[in-house]
């Protein structure tokens, strides 16, 4: 007799044929006309919408109980929990997603193109929040929903999703949450979708993010400009004193000489990631500049396993009007990007002020504006190999294993503040034009990515941390 229970290949099945239909686009596109712009002071009450009749509703229908939480830092971005409790489950998944969305900047999109319909173009799905992230959850609740029906209900682990709405402003409040809700947000590990993969072709995991550091660097001569002829050689220039400054925290290829803020060396396990890892490998993408950045380390390390300070603006005198005057007052604004394990984040700042003063910078001011905790799992974490086991079976090739993106999301609440091991699997690609116009997803790499989810979700049924 055949044995007529559903198997793994059918929930991979479901999930493609589900991609095919036109059911996961026109469910993507109810949620992308959701206007949730989080710098948007008027879009409160969208998000509460979203979170309470879009996503809400939904995973109400999946089983979820949801709740709305108000935001204990930031009042007009709240939280949604939504949990569902097996009894007797092996372990907890906690999942995450974002709301909110970036402006739309409407005006600079394609012809033909609205942000907030999403439309299909030679194979890209083009809406605002289709990448970034509204696509991304779209995809892992609706493979999930896949495996659910499959398995009559019954996964014999418990779920739980947090989704927060201020993302896009730098997640004010998360940690906050957080640790307010531990007991309620305490599972056993985090599998959550946002950023890119490495490049379009490849099915990626990554374990975490580099920390990032906002630092304005400010020098004030006096309140006025004076004429440069007049005054020239016997005033001192803000302007050429702040390049001097910014001289001696990156030589000319861009390498950190920043003693203090250099990484020892890195991990073996994340060395033996990076030598699988290629960089800017998708058309469109940049050319990587030849012996810019560390020496002796191959992109995938410069760019995963290495800390870089970029100068994002340098600003004196009138650039756009520039005139025969000595400035006196200049500043520039940099990010510090570091991996886990160098750089104690309370301790850029100082190193900053040391490092210029002790070179004769003691006049440039050095202002800490912000940033994120660096975050990485282990690349040998029993999850990470789980998830790439689980890709692998389903795709037929190896995952990329990014141990930590080059980028900054707001992990840290997850592996810090919750003690997660954190699992990351992305559904968006480099080019796709995330907090851009004409914003993106590539419809076969969503057809892939409800695939690899719904192949996950179903192996965790028989998983035993």
């Amino acid at each position: 007799m055949t044995d007529q229970s559903p198997s793994r290949a059918d929930a991979v099945a479901a999930a493609h044929a589900r991609a095919d239909s036109g059911a996961l686009f026109a469910q993507l596109a109810r949620r992308v006309s959701h206007r949730t712009v989080s710098t948007d002071p008027g879009a409160a009450a969208t998000l509460r919408d979203y979170l309470d009749g879009e996503l809400g509703a939904s995973l109400t229908a999946l089983g979820f109980e949801c709740r709305r939480y108000e935001n204990p830092v930031s009042p007009r971005h709240p939280f949604l929990i939504a949990e569902r409790i097996e009894e007797g489950a092996a372990f907890t998944v906690l999942m995450y997603g974002h709301a909110d969305v970036q402006p739309p900047q409407t005006e600079k999109w394609s012809d033909g193109l609205d942000p907030w319909t999403l439309t299909e173009r030679g194979g890209r799905w083009y809406g605002r929040g289709s990448a970034d992230n509204k696509g991304q959850h779209t995809i892992n609740f609706a493979a999930l929903e896949e495996v659910l029906a499959l398995s009559e209900g019954r996964l014999g682990y418990s779920v739980k999703v947090l989704v927060e709405s201020g993302e896009e402003t730098g997640s004010p409040g998360l940690s906050e949450f957080c640790a307010a809700h531990r007991e309620t947000l305490a599972a056993d590990v985090l599998l959550a979708s946002d950023g890119p993969r490495i490049s379009a072709e490849s099915p990626t995991v990554f374990l975490g993010s580099r920390g990032t550091t906002l630092l304005r660097l400010r020098v004030d001569e006096r309140e006025r400009s004076y004429h440069s002829g007049n005054w020239g050689g016997v005033l001192s220039n803000a302007g050429t004193i702040l390049a001097g400054a910014l001289a001696s925290l990156t030589d000319a290829r861009g390498r950190l000489l920043v003693e203090e803020l250099r990484p020892t060396g890195i991990d073996p396990a994340v060395r033996r990631a990076c030598a699988a890892l290629e960089v800017g490998t998708d058309p469109g993408d940049p050319a990587l500049s030849e012996g810019w950045g560390e020496p002796g380390l191959s992109p995938a390390e410069r760019l995963f396993a290495w800390n870089t300070l970029e100068v994002l603006d340098f600003l004196c005198g009138d650039p756009l009007s520039p005139v025969g005057a000595i400035p006196g007052t200049a500043h520039a604004d940099l990010q510090f990007r570091y991996v886990r394990g160098s750089t104690a984040p309370a301790e850029v700042v100082p190193a900053v002020r040391r490092h210029l003063e002790a070179r004769g910078f003691d006049r440039v001011q050095v202002e800490d504006r912000g940033g994120m905790d660096a975050t990485r799992l282990s690349p040998e974490s029993p999850w990470a190999r789980l998830a790439m086991d689980s890709i692998a079976a389903t795709t037929g090739a190896e995952a990329s294993l990014v141990p930590n993106l080059a980028g900054t999301i707001p992990n840290g609440a997850f592996s810090d503040v919750l003690g997660l091991p954190t699992v990351w699997i992305p559904h968006s690609h480099p080019g796709c034009a995330q907090h851009a116009p004409d914003e993106h997803m590539l419809a076969p790499l969503a057809r892939e990515a409800m695939g690899i989810m719904a192949g996950l979700f179903w192996d965790l049924r028989s998983h035993r941390p």
